[in-house]
């Protein structure tokens, strides 16, 4: 059996950085058109610039291990929200169809709860 109970914190810094990166980016594709992921999700323009400015904000403080727990918190909301549209709004399956079901949204909350029970690890800046 295999002892790596050691580079707990190195897993951890790597599931941060991953995650950190997928809000990053999300969150920067929706700036930079706001008009287009507002109607393709049905929110209003102003609404979806806030999501995308606390996606990046929230992805920064992931990956750079500054208040991790409270962006892990913010980040789940938003997901939560996302999962609501998709199950209860859309009917989306969990698979969806082209690759756009809910799956995703499960998988970013369970990296997150991930973050926010383990405060991030140790190779954080703030906690």
């Amino acid at each position: 059996m295999l002892h790596l109970e050691f580079l707990t914190d190195y897993g951890l810094l790597a599931l941060r950085i991953m995650a950190g990166l997928i809000f990053i980016g999300s969150g920067y594709n929706d700036v930079k058109d706001p008009d287009a992921r507002s109607k393709s999700i049905g929110l209003p323009k102003g609404f979806v610039l806030f999501l995308a400015v606390a996606e990046i904000a929230g992805g920064a403080g992931i990956v750079l291990g500054l208040l991790q727990q409270l962006a892990a918190l913010g980040l789940i909301a938003i997901m939560l929200g996302a999962l609501q549209k998709k199950i209860f709004v859309w009917k989306t399956g969990f698979w969806g169809r082209d690759g756009l079901g809910w799956y995703y949204e499960l998988t970013l909350i369970s990296m997150l709860l991930v973050i926010l029970f383990t405060d991030g690890g140790g190779l954080v800046i703030i906690r």
